[in-house]
């Protein structure tokens, strides 16, 4: 039993008390490996579970994980909010179209496998509430756009990516070595393998952010150098463009958009200009469909 007063009525001083406490805790936590209360409050790494078409209802699976994601993170293109459904089986396509006479857009969400490769029913937006509709998701790309820049959210993430990417030249370490750290990395590759788009996943900051948004040093061509095999085995060189030096030029790289529309459904938001190299393999791809269809019509 302890008293908050003197023998004279006064009010004792309880910071001691506070410390001795505190002290207490931190001792049984260690002793019986319990979870830290300090940490409590913290953001989890990847506190949601990928949708699993094995798990039953998965409309159920796909409208909770939209929600949560939408409410959790940050993205300003479609192709970013596409990479952060990734790590959970999902994706989404843009649909628009015209019903008498009056043009409309949606949200198309489908469930795919650890590859990527899509399975079952695709779901409509209207099936999970206005937040994950096209309105909704594009007004979120202009609020996340804003607080990124008044805050600069990205700073945090461009000084990890690029002290782990001095650091090594093998890229599965590199992809490791970011997950650690609370990022998760999603490259795409071209059909011979060649890296044409990187997207980070903060789960610190709760932002998703392309490369080449962060800077020329992280976009998916100097990527692609970085990562190649001559390289294996030598000592890391430092980047030429310090992470000071990187910071300063935040906010002047180009905005990007992997968004690939021709023949699939999918729509470049307006906006953020595109990445020079990810839209110089948008258009080589629309100009191979364009080919194809030629030769059909022959």
């Amino acid at each position: 039993m302890t008293v908050n007063v003197d023998e004279n009525g006064k009010r004792l001083n309880r910071d001691f008390l506070y410390r001795r406490s505190d002290r207490i805790r931190r001792e049984l936590e260690q002793k019986y490996g319990l979870h830290p209360a300090e940490r409590k409050n913290q953001r989890l790494d990847n506190p949601l579970r990928k949708v699993a078409a094995s798990a039953g209802d998965v409309k159920k699976q796909v409208g909770n994980t939209v929600k949560a994601l939408n409410g959790q993170y940050r993205f300003q293109t479609m192709g970013e909010y596409r990479a952060l459904l990734s790590l959970y089986n999902m994706t989404v396509e843009e649909a628009r179209g015209n019903v008498r006479g009056r043009e409309y857009h949606g949200l198309v969400y489908s469930v795919t496998d650890d590859k990527g490769n899509k399975v079952g029913n695709p779901f409509k937006s209207s099936l999970f509430g206005k937040s994950a509709g096209y309105e909704a998701v594009q007004k979120k790309f202009v609020r996340s756009k804003s607080e990124i820049k008044d805050r600069k959210l990205a700073d945090m993430t461009k000084r990890t990516v690029l002290s782990v990417l001095q650091g090594t030249y093998d890229k599965d370490k590199f992809v490791s070595q970011l997950k650690e750290k609370g990022i998760d990395t999603v490259l795409r590759y071209t059909e011979e393998g060649r890296i044409y788009g990187a997207t980070f996943i903060d789960h610190r900051t709760g932002c998703v952010l392309n490369g080449s948004r962060m800077g020329k040093e992280l976009s998916a061509n100097a990527l692609q150098e970085h990562f190649t095999l001559p390289y294996a085995g030598q000592p890391p060189i430092p980047l030429s463009i310090p992470v000071d030096a990187a910071d300063k030029a935040h906010g002047q790289t180009a905005y990007d958009s992997e968004d690939i529309s021709g023949g699939m459904g999918l729509l470049t938001p307006e906006g953020p200009a595109v990445d020079a190299e990810e839209e110089a393999f948008i258009r080589a791809m629309k100009r191979k469909k364009k080919k194809k269809r030629k030769g059909l019509g022959m």
